[in-house]
C-alpha cells in the first residue's frame, strides 16, 4: 500500500510539473499552393570585346567566381602595339604642342612692342590652337587604346558561378564572340504561373509567399505580374523577388508558393510540442485524470516560425504538452507504474 502511495504521488508530481496548453480553433489564412521555379536576376553571357587568340583560361564550369576576378585573357599584341603607337603620337603632338605654344607667347611680346605685324600674331595663335586640338586627338587616342587593351583581359561582372565556358585556349576570338556564361547567387526569384481563377484574389493584393521544404516562409519583396496569360494553360506568369542571401535556395530548383484565398478558423499549436517518433508525427495529450498519450496528428502549413496548423487528429479543448521530451518520460513513468 506504502509503495503504490509512493508511485502515485510521483507520477501526480511529474504530471503537475508537465507544461501544457489547451488547444483551439484560431482564425487562420487559408492559402492555395503553386509550383514555382527559382531562378538567378543575374544571369548573362560575357563575350569579347577584342579580337585575338584566347591565351589563357582561369576558370572552368561550375567554379565559383567573384566580381572583378579575371575570366580569361586574350593574346593582346595587336592591342599593344596599338597603344604604343598612339602614346608615340601623343608624345610627338605633346612636344609640337609645346613649341607652338612658346612661339605664340614670344610672337605676343614682339607684337605689344610693335615690332611684328597682327597677321604674324594670329599665325601663332592659330598654330597654338591647331597644335591644342592635335594634342587633344591624340589623348583620346590613347585612350581608345588603353580600352582596346584593357577587353584582352577578360574579368566577371559579378561574383556568381560559370554555367557555361564556350571557347578553349587557342581558339580564336573576334568582337562578340560568347566567351562564357554564369548567373549570380545573390539576386533570386521565383517565377510561378497563376491560374486565371486566382487571378481576381491576386490582383486584389492577397498575399504571396516561398514556402521552404522545411515549411518556413519567405517573405517577397516585390511581386511582378505579367499581363498575358498562357495561350494554353491560361495561367499569367509571375515573379516574386527575394530578399538577398537566401543561401538554402538555387537556381533551377522546385519551390511552393502559398497565394492567400481568404481566412477560416483552424487548431493552431506551437511547433516544439511536436513530436517526431521514426515516421509517427505526434503530441502528447494530457487528459483530465493527468495521463499522457501520444498522439498522432496531421500538419498542414506554418503560420508563423513558431506555430503550426493542426489539420488532424486534435480537438478543441484538449490539452497537449509543451516539452514531448519530459511528456515521452511521464508517459514511460506511467507505464511502469501501471504494471
Amino acid at each position: 500500500m506504502v509503495l503504490c502511495l509512493s508511485a502515485f504521488s510521483s507520477l501526480h508530481a511529474a504530471t503537475v510539473d508537465l507544461q501544457r496548453i489547451m488547444v483551439d480553433k484560431v482564425p487562420v489564412e487559408d492559402v492555395r499552393l503553386l509550383d514555382g521555379l527559382v531562378e538567378a536576376v543575374n544571369r548573362s553571357t560575357v563575350s569579347s570585346q577584342a579580337s585575338g587568340r584566347i591565351e589563357s583560361i582561369y576558370f572552368d564550369i561550375d567554379d565559383y567566381v567573384k566580381r572583378g576576378d579575371v575570366l580569361l585573357k586574350i593574346r593582346d599584341t595587336t592591342q599593344r602595339a596599338a597603344m604604343n603607337s598612339a602614346e608615340a603620337v601623343f608624345q610627338e603632338t605633346q612636344a609640337r604642342l609645346d613649341g607652338a605654344h612658346s612661339e605664340y607667347d614670344r610672337t605676343k611680346e614682339i607684337y605689344a612692342k610693335k615690332l611684328v605685324a597682327k597677321s604674324k600674331l594670329d599665325q601663332a595663335e592659330a598654330a597654338f590652337k591647331s597644335a591644342t586640338a592635335r594634342r587633344g586627338a591624340a589623348k583620346a587616342g590613347v585612350e581608345e587604346a588603353q580600352e582596346a587593351l584593357a577587353q584582352t583581359t577578360v574579368k566577371a561582372p559579378y561574383s556568381g558561378i560559370v554555367t557555361e565556358r564556350h571557347v578553349e585556349i587557342g581558339e580564336m576570338a573576334s568582337i562578340g564572340t560568347h566567351l562564357m556564361s554564369g548567373l549570380s547567387l545573390e539576386a533570386l526569384r521565383i517565377t510561378v504561373e497563376v491560374p486565371q481563377s486566382l487571378m481576381p484574389t491576386v490582383r486584389s493584393g492577397a498575399k504571396m509567399q516561398g514556402v521552404l521544404p522545411d515549411g518556413r516562409l519567405l517573405e517577397s519583396k516585390h511581386v511582378t505580374l505579367f499581363p498575358i496569360a498562357n495561350s494554353t494553360s491560361h495561367a499569367f506568369k509571375m515573379r516574386l523577388a527575394l530578399p538577398e542571401g537566401q543561401h538554402d535556395l538555387y537556381p533551377g530548383m522546385f519551390i511552393k508558393v502559398s497565394v492567400s484565398v481568404g481566412s477560416s478558423e483552424k487548431i493552431v499549436i506551437p511547433l516544439e510540442s511536436v513530436a517526431y517518433r521514426s515516421e509517427v508525427t505526434g503530441v502528447y495529450v494530457v487528459d483530465t485524470n493527468g495521463r499522457v498519450s501520444l498522439r498522432h496528428i496531421r500538419l498542414g502549413q506554418r503560420q508563423s516560425e513558431a506555430r503550426v496548423e493542426v489539420l488532424s487528429g486534435l480537438r478543441s479543448g484538449e490539452s497537449i504538452a509543451l516539452d514531448p521530451v519530459r511528456a515521452g518520460v511521464v508517459l514511460k513513468q506511467q507505464g511502469r507504474d501501471g504494471k
